[in-house]
């Protein structure tokens, strides 16, 4: 009788990651719904689709430690750190609480946004 060979699996290295579709983009107001942070209004600064990450104006404020080079100053710089998508949540424009989003096709093709809470549309910022 012939012996199982077991094949090792190739590994790929550096596979691309699919991009998370988000229901935030950058300039929309958001409330943080979970963490240290949790009850706090802030606008978006930047959205990373390939991470799924956000970046909040004064949430989730670091602390970093920066090395003197020959054109910089050390010192100590503060700046606010991504954190989740699913911890935020949009506010709703009529009520101004939180609210989850359903999407919606307009007659010209482009996408809308809709509060889940009132109804309303939410716009897009561009």
């Amino acid at each position: 009788m012939k012996p199982l060979v077991y094949k090792k699996r190739r590994r790929v290295h550096n596979a691309p990651k699919p991009h998370i579709k988000l229901h935030v983009t950058k300039g929309d107001m958001v409330q943080v719904v979970s963490g240290e942070d949790k009850g706090k209004k802030a606008r978006v600064l930047r959205a990373n689709p390939k991470t799924g990450r956000v970046t909040l104006e004064g949430i989730n404020v670091v602390k970093r430690h920066k090395k003197a080079t020959q054109t910089t100053e050390a010192g100590i710089l503060e700046f606010p750190a991504p954190i989740h998508h699913s911890k935020v949540m949009l506010i709703d424009p009529k009520s101004g609480t939180p609210t989850r989003i359903r999407r919606r096709i307009d007659k010209d093709g482009t996408m809308e946004r809709i509060a889940v809470r009132s109804g309303q549309p939410i716009p897009r910022n561009k």
